[in-house]
């Protein structure tokens, strides 16, 4: 009953953009801090990006500063990952998770999450 729901992933050229979203069901996001997470194959999950409950507060990994931008409509009850100059490297399925009581860093080091979505598949090629 509380799903987290992925999309706008899909195939894109390097240079190009995506922007990813997360809208939830069963539950309202305000009250939870927020990730997005990838898994390469052959590679360990790593966090991407998080935000907290309040969105005041953001994580990015070193890889992607300066060209992802996390955000969030607690209104909308979705969260968005803009994702731009990407990169072969950024290959990887999608993952955004709920979490409560922590902070945007926190959620992000430890990956851990109260829910997971299903993966919205990104590929960068050319």
């Amino acid at each position: 009953q509380f799903k987290l729901v992925e999309s706008g992933g899909g195939l894109v050229q390097p240079g190009g953009s995506l922007r990813l979203s997360c809208a939830a069901s069963g539950f309202t996001l305000d009250y939870y801090a927020i990730g997005w997470f990838r898994q390469a194959p052959g590679k360990e999950r790593e966090g991407v990006s998080c935000i907290s409950s309040s969105g005041g507060s953001t994580n990015y990994a070193d890889s992607v500063k300066g060209r992802f931008t996390i955000s969030r409509d607690n209104a909308k009850n979705t969260v968005y990952l803009q994702m731009n100059s990407l990169k072969l490297e950024d290959t990887a399925v999608y993952y955004c998770a709920a979490d409560a009581f922590t902070t945007a860093r926190g959620m992000c080091v430890d990956g851990r999450a109260d829910y997971w979505g299903q993966g919205t598949q990104v590929t960068v090629s050319s």
